[in-house]
């Protein structure tokens, strides 16, 4: 795929399968992150002393002791099957209502609000993409997996910051601490740098910890979207915050992974700095999002 923005040149880079222009800087008229969160602290702030934090240090404690490897491959083995229902994406997107992400110190509000604002900020710099406005609107749709329907998994197996699992915990990691009561620290197969892994591997063949992340991933994939590489990428590192934020794991990336990085980083801009308590109008917006669905995705999925 190929597209033209009208913008002033900037420098390009080229993703893995796709040439796409880089996104606008604030001097140009794009999107610019503010300083707070709407509770009034900085984003991602994980010392700030109040009670989300406190419900979001928990969360983080439960998620390092229990994210083995043994439990991820555990998880896959379960949800590869795809065998929970069978709906649109649109309907995944209602479903998210119900969803408030206990992980997250920057939002409580439903995570539908949260799709359409990430999508409406990139579609305002890139009114070309329309594969980067749809990654937007469907990266968190795994998030169902808290749901009844698909298991009523807890949180910590659901939302939060994402890491490999087969291969030393990096410090990076948000509230590291936790992991000292994790089964894999003192097992010298996983507590290694590479661990089962082999240098330049490529995060394909990574393992990554269990969560909406990779169910998504594994929904589009499996469901036969047509999406590009770096769609499929986002939708599946985003919360992968030790790479994209700290530069941890880099060994273990390949070429592709390289190139699709750039534009993990184009989207974490979006994604995080985007969530605020300014309503959408959700009917106003559907019609285009529904045509982009149709699109790259078949009409009925397998969840």
């Amino acid at each position: 795929m190929t597209t033209h923005v009208e913008q002033p040149p900037v420098e390009k880079q080229t993703p893995s399968d796709s040439d796409f222009p880089v996104p606008r800087t604030e001097s140009q008229g794009g999107f610019e992150a503010p300083d707070i969160n709407a509770f009034g602290n900085t984003f991602r702030d994980y010392n700030a002393e109040s009670e989300r934090q406190k419900t979001v240090e928990e969360f983080y404690r439960m998620n390092h002791i229990n994210q083995s490897y043994d439990y991820v491959m555990k998880m896959r083995e379960e949800y590869e099957k795809l065998d929970k229902t069978e709906m649109t994406v649109w309907e995944c997107c209602v479903l998210l209502n119900d969803v408030v992400d206990e992980s997250d110190p920057d939002l409580d509000e439903p995570q539908i609000e949260h799709l359409l604002q990430t999508a409406e900020a990139i579609r305002k710099d890139y009114p070309n993409e329309d594969w980067l406005h749809l990654t937007a609107l469907i990266h968190d749709l795994g998030k169902v997996l808290h749901l009844p329907t698909f298991g009523s998994l807890p949180q910590w197996a659901v939302v939060g910051d994402t890491f490999p699992v087969g291969c030393a915990f990096d410090e990076s990691i948000v509230h590291h601490k936790y992991f000292k009561d994790n089964p894999d620290i003192n097992n010298p197969a996983y507590n290694t740098k590479n661990g089962i892994y082999e240098e330049g591997c490529g995060l394909d063949k990574v393992v990554m910890s269990w969560g909406h992340d990779d169910y998504m991933y594994m929904v589009a994939r499996k469901n036969g979207s047509t999406l590009p590489s770096p769609a499929l990428f986002i939708i599946r590192f985003h919360s992968f915050y030790p790479l994209h934020k700290a530069g941890a794991y880099t060994h273990l990336m390949n070429d592709e992974d390289r190139e699709n990085l750039n534009w993990l980083k184009i989207f974490n801009k979006y994604d995080l700095y985007s969530k605020s308590k300014i309503r959408v109008d959700v009917e106003q917006l559907k019609p285009y999002y529904l045509s982009l669905i149709d699109k790259y995705f078949p009409a009925k999925l397998r969840w």
